[in-house]
């Protein structure tokens, strides 16, 4: 055979760990005749450091713990504040942004600057924040920081520069936005209320100017005192005293009444005419009981008073004021009234905030409301105000990722291009109907889809047991389809079965997914240890569901030595590995059973995907199986394996048989690395139900207690209790791996005997090398245990149809290829020339298609053995394998290590996965210390390591996943997606991508209010705020007050920023100024005209009065 070789440059000086002889460690061997020696492996590395770079790109879902809401008319975009400093702005479909304030306090109060393309911030460190939102990545322009006094509101007029800050004294400032320095001018509470007072009226809880004079300030104070303050005169025009506290304050657009909602449940409605009394109180809520006494109700929070063109009765819009006899068993509501109709509307989570939006900027002109936004707790819905049965709008977002706890992640870059429309075109059938038949009301902003875009799909698994598949391609994201995997089961009923012992509510929570795209196989594996296999169908069908079940418990209580477990194994031959009955010999008739009961009856299903087995681990001596911790699925194999702590099993799923069922200590025969310790008999064995199946509180911790189960530790790959885990990350330093790099896989051993409770980690089916003589590559299963031991299961598998649905499948260990320090994570492999070999798969045909009787239809195979894409057969390929602590490059068939690199020593890697990037492949790291690095391979050199993200929950550690095309992503919430990049090249095309925030839009002109009204209804827009508020009228604010910050881009930056907001906001003023000179010019003309007017007039009376009286001829 001739000899492969690639004379190419780059290798040897490019890897710091040299390049391993093959007579070191047990990988040692002599090359076979017809295989490469590693001094015959040279390839090439195009990638380099300058290759990568770690950069955030979007992030999906429900903004987590949610605080504020705020709404831009004219640019109609939307701002979410959450409790974490993080700010959502959200558009049209594509236009989705996120900004985090670095001290991480929570947003108070949200207030944009309509039209202006930028947002002031009010946060909970009493911080005011100025953000540019005209680039795609809105940035913090100023910062206002208050030492002495506490933010509690804030109010920005529309078309002003000057913002008024209410604070917990009970005092009013006011900010001007474009220098953001404080005014001089200041309204202090003793002045606002009067000198007989003596209680303090609390903080300020509103602030808004009248819409009849724009030099009317209204002020409202926590204890139930709202004044109307004079600006030009510094005076009190009324005030208006109440005995319940208010919470929110709305005006009638002509500016002659306004409405106040209280803490006891009660409207009030009063009158500028008469402010001693409201005009009129009412209780929307409350009934008033037969003794006299009115019902106690709940706090309004907010009130919205809306008028409309169409109708002559308003809209008062408003959350709470339920009386608390009847709220006990009702949701938290939002009312609307409108006439005599009263409609209210329950919510699924209790209201944060509401907005109703509105045609018109202008406060003074009719509003015409024609929806309600409102956030929710854990939701954000739309109210169609326009229809009389409000129905909800539609949700172009990603809000209901967190529908159920998510508790696995997926990510597939590159999917078949047919796959979405299909999965789409499935999902459609399952929206639930009913919506409004209006466009989505949030649209504003810019999104194209960008150049480089290709089909990539994410897949998440949640506690209730549902799977989603998402549309990702081009960083958005859009459900496609939705598994139900609970509707494979019966439903268990009280008191029956042994799920009910484990699980408290979600038994079919889902823990892992393999998904072959291609072949369109999907297995999920539950928390209930069991694994589904599901086909996909363009048909609806009615299927048996084929249900096996495994013993998978072997204890090493008996091992005395190797060679007692080689005589005595657990199968001799394929036929007796079928799982022991219940009640056979040996186990007591409560055992030997599934946690969950498979539905036995044919089940109708769907188009999409149809569940086609269901292999469960069954109770051994009153013990709950482990946990499943490793999984994988080949489509071209047939084959379905998956392991746990006590070992391997594998599934024919062709011949629906289980083909082996092996402990771990099984696996290596003879050849065990390790000396196995003889364990006493467990007298009292400790109970697993209380770990096995124990809670997502650890992953999110603002939840009840749904589930009690064991999730895998951080490397997602072992059982051991998650106190082990967090002592682990708080000092990794402390274990000891001197002697066997082992670490206690499980909770239910004692001290004395944790080595032999060994882990099946990760498997890998692939075409590779069984044996070191083997020439020609076979179907192999690549197994990585907790120990870091990597076995090899060569495979034997028919060639022909009819052959493999008949003859059995025959497989068995061939012993040890390596050693590796920590739990094996992941196998990859790669030919000679450095290129990734794919699985071979199955292409996909529907199960339940038409037969064509002339074409009988046969399977059609892909397969990428590593010698089709060589010069020569047998030449071999190269395994990558990559630890906790480290990775190795290995050549097959000889097993001589090539390159070895000490990843970690500090600490240990949480995921680890072999992706493209920039046309070749590269080895990606996340580590718990926070690091992300890359490693070039075969020569394992690194390119990349960069500390990103400090591990602070262990959601992270359980859905950190990378992909092809140098992404990842990440639960960074309980509700929230977080998508990154770690390749330059993407990163440098982000802007291009991302949506625009601001559209140039020509604001609206204000409404021709008429000649008389206008005349004597005084002017609103002649009133001067900068003759107020301006330095020379108003002085200097004390520099004690509040501390002025720059803004991260710096002044000069700052200044020279190309559309920036301070900028554009000064030009804007600029043009207003000049248009109000043309204005005021005008004025004078008219008023000269006036006199002149009224000159002649009197001169024409005098001149009457003088001749009134001659004769015509005396003239």
């Amino acid at each position: 055979m001739k000899k492969f070789r690639k004379v190419l440059d780059g290798l040897s000086s490019s890897s710091p760990g040299g390049v391993a002889s093959p007579s070191c460690g047990s990988a040692a061997g002599t090359p076979t005749a017809h295989a490469p020696t590693p001094q015959d492996i040279h390839v090439q590395e195009t990638l380099v450091s300058e290759n990568f770079q770690i950069c955030k790109t979007v992030r999906h879902g429900f903004p987590y713990q949610p605080t504020c809401l705020a709404f831009d008319p004219v640019q109609k975009i939307l701002a979410i504040g959450s409790r974490t400093g993080g700010i959502r702005i959200l558009g049209r479909p594509g236009v989705d942004c996120y900004s985090q304030h670095e001290s991480g306090a929570a947003v108070l109060q949200l207030q944009f600057l309509i039209n202006e393309g930028a947002l002031v911030t009010a946060c909970a460190d009493d911080t005011l924040h100025l953000w540019n939102l005209r680039q795609r990545r809105p940035a913090i322009l100023h910062s206002l920081k208050f030492n002495r006094e506490r933010i509690t509101f804030c109010h920005l007029p529309f078309q002003s520069k000057w913002l008024y800050v209410g604070t917990e004294r009970g005092n009013t400032h006011i900010v001007n936005i474009e220098s953001f320095v404080l005014s001089g001018y200041v309204i202090m509470w003793n002045k606002a209320i009067e000198l007989a007072t003596k209680a303090h009226p609390g903080p300020v809880v509103h602030l808004s100017d009248s819409p009849k004079d724009e030099g009317k300030l209204l002020i409202g104070f926590e204890s139930g005192t709202v004044v109307q303050w004079d600006l030009r005169a510094k005076k009190v025009d009324f005030r208006i005293y109440y005995d319940e506290a208010i919470h929110s304050v709305s005006w009638h657009h002509e500016g002659k009444q306004f409405m106040c909602s209280h803490s006891d449940g009660s409207l009030t409605m009063w009158n500028l005419r008469n402010t001693a009394r409201p005009i009129q109180i009412t209780y929307p809520h409350g009934k008033i009981l037969k003794d006299g006494r009115k019902e106690s109700c709940k706090p309004i929070l907010k009130v919205e008073y809306k008028t409309s063109r169409n109708s002559s009765e308003p809209y008062v819009i408003f959350s709470g004021g339920l009386s608390y006899d009847k709220s006990g068993g009702r949701r938290p509501t939002l009312t609307i009234m409108h006439g005599k109709a009263i409609t209210v509307l329950e919510m699924d989570h209790p209201i944060v905030e509401f907005l109703v939006l509105c045609d018109t900027p202008y406060s003074n002109e009719v509003q015409d409301p024609y929806a309600v936004v409102v956030l929710l707790e854990k939701d954000f819905i739309v109210v169609d105000l326009t229809q009389s049965n409000f129905p909800i709008f539609e949700n172009p977002y990603p809000m209901d990722i967190h529908e159920s706890p998510v508790t696995c992640t997926a990510y597939f870059a590159e999917c078949p291009p047919d796959i979405i429309p299909i999965l789409y075109s499935i999902g459609a059938k399952q929206k639930k109907t009913g919506y409004s038949h209006k466009e989505w009301p949030v649209s504003g902003g810019t999104w194209t889809l960008g150049s480089q875009t290709y089909p990539e799909i994410i897949v998440t698994g949640h506690a209730d047991g549902t799977v989603k598949f998402w549309d990702a391609s081009a960083i958005t994201l859009q459900m496609l389809y939705k598994l139900k995997t609970s509707k494979v089961f019966e439903k268990p009923k009280a008191g029956e079965g042994r799920a009910g012992e484990l699980v408290e509510e979600d038994p079919y929570a889902v823990q892992m997914v393999s998904w072959c795209p291609h072949s369109r196989l999907f297995c999920v594996v539950g928390i209930s240890a069991h694994v589904i296999l599901y086909r996909f169908s363009k048909h609806d069908a009615n299927t048996q569901i084929v249900s096996l079940e495994v013993r998978l418990q072997f204890d090493s209580e008996d091992v005395i030595s190797p060679s007692e477990a080689e005589n005595n194994p657990c199968f001799s031959d394929p036929s007796s590995h079928s799982p022991q009955p219940p009640g056979s010999p040996g186990s007591g008739t409560q055992d030997s059973l599934p946690c969950l009961k498979v539905k036995s009856r044919p089940v109708r299903m769907p188009p999409g995907y149809q569940a086609e087995m269901v292999v469960q681990l069954q109770w051994v001596d009153g013990e709950p199986p482990q946990q499943i911790t490793s999984l994988d699925i080949n489509s071209a194999y047939g084959l379905l394996a998956f392991g746990n702590c006590n070992g391997l099993t594998v599934v024919d799923f062709l011949q629906k048989t289980i083909l082996m069922c092996m402990g771990t200590l099984d696996l290596y025969g003879a050849a065990d690395p390790y000396q196995r310790l003889t364990r006493s008999p467990r007298k009292n064995r400790q109970s697993t139900s209380d770990f096995c199946m124990r809670g997502l509180s650890h992953f999110y911790s603002d939840s009840k207690k749904r589930i009690r189960t064991s999730y895998q530790s951080l490397t997602e790959l072992s059982d051991n209790q998650v106190s082990m885990d967090m002592e682990k990350s708080k000092s990794p330093t402390s274990e000891s791996r001197e002697n066997s790099f082992s670490r206690s896989r499980s909770s239910s051993v004692s001290s004395i005997d944790r080595d032999t409770k060994e882990s099946v980690t990760t498997l890998q089916f692939g075409e590779s090398y069984g044996r070191k003589g083997d020439a020609l590559p076979t179907a192999c299963l690549w197994v990585g245990t907790s120990l870091g031991v990597v076995l090899l299961l060569p495979i034997s598998i028919p060639t022909e149809e009819e052959e493999r649905m008949e003859e059995p499948i025959t497989m068995g260990p061939s012993g040890t290829v390596l050693m590796l320090k920590g739990s094996v994570l992941r196998f990859a492999f790669l030919d000679c020339g450095g290129a990734l070999i794919q699985s071979p798969y199955e292409v996909w045909r529907d199960p339940n298609g038409p037969e064509d009787p002339d074409r009988p239809r046969r399977r059609k195979l892909i397969n990428f053995s590593p010698s089709s894409s060589q010069e020569a057969c047998g030449d071999g390929h190269l395994a990558v394998v990559c630890s906790e602590k480290q990775a190795k490059v290995i050549l097959m068939p000889t097993q001589a290590v090539l390159f070895t690199h000490n990843i970690t020593e500090s600490s240990f890697l949480l995921r680890a996965d072999v992706v493209s990037v920039c046309n070749s492949v590269c080895l990606a790291c996340f580590c718990a210390n926070g690091h992300i690095m890359t490693l070039s391979l075969p020569s394992l050199r690194p390119l990349m390591d960069i500390n990103y993200l400090p591990l602070t929950d262990l959601r992270i550690a359980r859905t950190f996943v990378f992909t092809n095309g140098g992404q990842a992503l990440y639960l960074s919430s309980p509700t929230e997606i977080q998508r990154l990049t770690y390749s330059q090249e993407m990163t440098d095309n982000l802007q291009d991508m991302l949506g625009e925030l601001f559209t140039p839009i020509e604001t609206p002109e204000a409404q021709n209010k008429g000649f008389l009204k206008g005349f004597f209804g005084g002017n609103a827009q002649t009133f001067d705020r900068e003759e107020l508020f301006g330095e020379a009228a108003a002085g200097k604010a004390s520099r004690s007050l509040a501390q002025h910050i720059p803004g991260p881009m710096g002044l000069e930056n700052m200044k020279a920023a190309a559309g920036g907001v301070v900028g554009d906001l000064a030009r804007a003023r600029i043009a207003l100024d000049q248009r109000g000179e043309r204005l005021g010019e005008l004025e004078e003309r008219t008023a000269l005209m006036m006199n002149s007017a009224e000159t002649f007039s009197t001169h024409a009376h005098q001149v009457m009065l003088k001749h009134k009286d001659k004769k015509w001829y005396q003239l």
